[in-house]
């Protein structure tokens, strides 16, 4: 119930850490979702104000009690929250913990001298995440243990719900518990299931199996071939290689479709994509020559392309491939060139953008130092970035600050509920 005094344990067969009992009052919540106390002590599963009872030494402990619970305390949905590493904030009032979450992000961007608009934040929903990668153990002879890994442990919490995936994703884990049991031949094997929910079926990388033995037995990937069959799946791959396709994987990105490569990046909410995809393409109206850099499978560059002739990069190869492909899909768009591109070793320069008044960026979590200075030296008079790292976002923003761009404004995106991560769009100016 609300504000109940409770015990807690945080693992599934708990040992107590050495050290003695004490008690702390949790002033804040830190970076990866854990109460600080002075000292600071971290502290899981505890909230500001909160008075509790915890044991452990040095600057991490474990909490044994809440004695004097915070108002924001809720019951988590999960049953697996305390021991699976999945999730770190279940417990804390839905507002409170947004609050928390946009209020890390401008901290962030104050700490490189950056003041803006923070919009109101875009906060996907449970039961809406469409990939989950999944981590399988060694079970019986046909079903394997699948989960995600214990809190701060190499243990597998061995899951039979899971409240932030889609729920077609969470019937699916029988039969995916099923399809990982060949994959154990080798002992050094450790499988992850990278599953991805598309409009066409799952599409089912696998990772982990150990290759330098051979990889999987004729035998083991004619049962996974089976299995996927009797799960009607779109495909399942090996590490990028295709060991079963009923069809093409395919999801819908503005106007076109495409054909997903094996292991291709998707926003892990479809609603998060699209209140991304909206807000990029409404920063970019007027404009006359487009470029999506860090493009991938096209997330931003059709709807895009809805406005004004697109130029997009990116360094993988594949994704630029389905890019293309999908065009065919999307007749009556203004134009689309697309190449696969090094944008780290080969940014795109300031004379290349000559021609271009809006560029957008998407890059991984190393953020995209080398293209923004580049930016930060062309003509182009509009930058719209999408980070996934609200630090090295900061670090980008200040290169186009001190090039003369101002940050009008930025919307908080809050797609991995539950987790300390979040994401942001950012609309710069000159």
């Amino acid at each position: 119930m609300r504000g109940a005094k409770r015990r807690f344990q945080g693992r599934p067969d708990p040992k107590p850490p050495p050290g003695p009992p004490v008690e702390l009052v949790i002033e804040s919540v830190g970076g990866e979702g854990d109460g600080v106390a002075a000292g600071p002590v971290f502290v899981p599963f505890t909230l500001p104000g909160e008075r509790v009872r915890a044991q452990g030494s040095g600057e991490r402990r474990e909490l044994l009690e809440v004695l004097q619970p915070s108002a924001e305390r809720v019951v988590p949905p999960c049953p697996h929250f305390y021991a699976c590493g999945g999730c770190a904030l279940q417990h804390w009032d839905h507002a409170a913990y947004l609050r928390w979450k946009v209020q890390r992000l401008a901290g962030t961007l104050a700490r490189q001298h950056i003041e803006t608009e923070i919009l109101p934040a875009y906060a996907a929903a449970p039961g809406t995440r469409r990939r989950l990668a999944l981590h399988a153990r060694k079970g019986s002879r046909d079903v394997a243990r699948l989960g995600y890994k214990a809190r701060r442990s190499w243990d597998l919490v061995d899951i039979a719900v899971c409240p932030i995936a889609d729920p077609r994703l969470e019937a699916a884990l029988p039969a995916l518990k099923r399809l990982a049991a060949p994959l154990f031949e080798h002992p050094k094997s450790a499988p992850t299931l990278h599953v991805t929910l598309t409009d066409t079926g799952l599409d089912i990388d696998i990772t982990g199996v150990e290759a330098k033995s051979g990889g999987l037995s004729a035998d083991a990937r004619m049962q996974v071939a089976e299995l996927a069959a009797e799960a009607d799946v779109a495909r399942v791959t090996l590490g990028g290689e295709v060991a079963y396709m009923a069809r093409a994987p395919q999801v819908r990105l503005g106007p076109a479709r495409v054909s997903l490569p094996p292991g291709a990046f998707l926003q892990a909410t479809p609603g998060a994509e699209a209140a991304m995809a909206s807000f990029v393409a409404e920063a970019a109206a007027g404009a006359h020559r487009i470029a999506d850099l860090y493009c991938g499978v096209g997330t931003f560059t059709f709807r895009l392309a809805e406005i004004a002739p697109v130029y997009a990069a990116d360094f993988t190869a594949e994704a630029v491939a389905a890019l293309i492909a999908g065009l065919a899909s999307a007749p009556g768009l203004k134009g689309v060139t697309a190449e696969a591109r090094d944008l780290v070793r080969r940014p795109v320069l300031a004379d290349e953008l000559k021609k271009t008044d809006v560029a957008v960026f998407d890059p991984p979590r190393a953020g995209a130092a080398e293209q923004t200075a580049e930016l930060a030296r062309s003509k182009v008079a509009r930058v719209i970035g999408v980070s996934c790292n609200p630090a090295t976002f900061a670090r980008d923003a200040r290169t186009l600050i001190d090039a003369g761009f101002r940050l009008e404004r930025v919307l908080p995106v809050d797609q991995f509920l539950w987790s300390p991560h979040v994401e942001l769009v950012g609309v710069f100016g000159r």
